[in-house]
């Protein structure tokens, strides 16, 4: 498989700092190329979610560097899996108890994707999101909220759901949760394009729009796909989206 990557943060047209944290990186191995990319929403209600969101890409960073090249000896992502599970659980006891020690709270959403070979694995705590596209569109992670789960539960109306003051109340997130259990999935890689992305990317976009401007058809090259996304970032800003800003895109062929 190759894959090509862009990524874009952005702080937005309302906030003074950027809570949003990102990560690419690729390399090659004797089993292909490989993707790691990460997106970190830090809580925007929180205090200090800016730390919380580098400290986890920072530990997303340090695992691609020095732990997947023990991986590769004997690849299998659902081993992988469990060291990420624990390796957030971890997290979200370290940056709560540094809340604590600062009598301030803390915390951020996870969502990672790590392509290798024919496989993908994705981790999940919170409400970004990764999408992919190929004939159409499809979200692949669950959103952690209130929302979500009403509306899972039946008791809310997706219409409701657009206008409920508590669209932003997550069930978990790292850092600021007792305990988090991190969405685990699986899958086969594929032509078409992966999208990770923080909430302020998609709330005044639809998935029409996404997929009108970033469908593989859409993305001929690097150049265009930076295009494609940094056009969708200024619609953002233009619709008045209050949040950070931030997404990847990742391009398999």
């Amino acid at each position: 498989m190759k894959y090509t990557v862009v990524a874009e943060t952005d702080v937005g047209i309302r906030k003074q700092v950027n809570q949003d944290s990102i990560l690419v990186k690729h390399a090659d191995s004797k089993m292909g190329e490989m993707i790691l990319a990460v997106v970190c929403d830090g809580m925007g209600g929180l205090d200090k979610g800016e730390l919380a969101s580098a400290t986890v890409i920072r530990k997303f960073a340090k695992w691609f560097e020095q732990e997947l090249p023990l991986e590769l000896v004997d690849l299998n992502l659902h081993v992988i899996a469990e060291k990420w599970k624990l390796m957030l659980k971890e997290l979200n006891v370290r940056i709560g108890e540094y809340g604590q020690k600062c009598r301030t709270q803390l915390g951020t959403t996870v969502t990672a994707i790590l392509c290798v070979s024919t496989e993908y694995l994705i981790v999940h705590v919170g409400d970004s999101r990764v999408y992919f596209l190929d004939s159409n569109i499809r979200q692949l992670t669950t959103d952690h909220t209130f929302i979500a789960r009403e509306l899972k539960k039946g008791t809310m109306t997706p219409e409701q759901a657009m206008t409920d003051k508590r669209r932003n109340m997550l069930l978990q997130c790292v850092g600021a949760s007792v305990q988090v259990e991190p969405e685990i999935i699986f899958g086969k890689t594929e032509n078409g394009v992966f999208l990770l992305c923080s909430d302020g990317f998609r709330h005044e976009i639809n998935e029409v729009e996404l997929y009108r401007k970033l469908n593989g058809n859409e993305l001929s090259d690097q150049k265009k796909m930076r295009k494609q996304l940094h056009d969708l970032i200024e619609l953002v800003k233009q619709r008045q989206e209050k949040d950070n800003i931030s997404a990847v895109l990742i391009k398999v062929s």
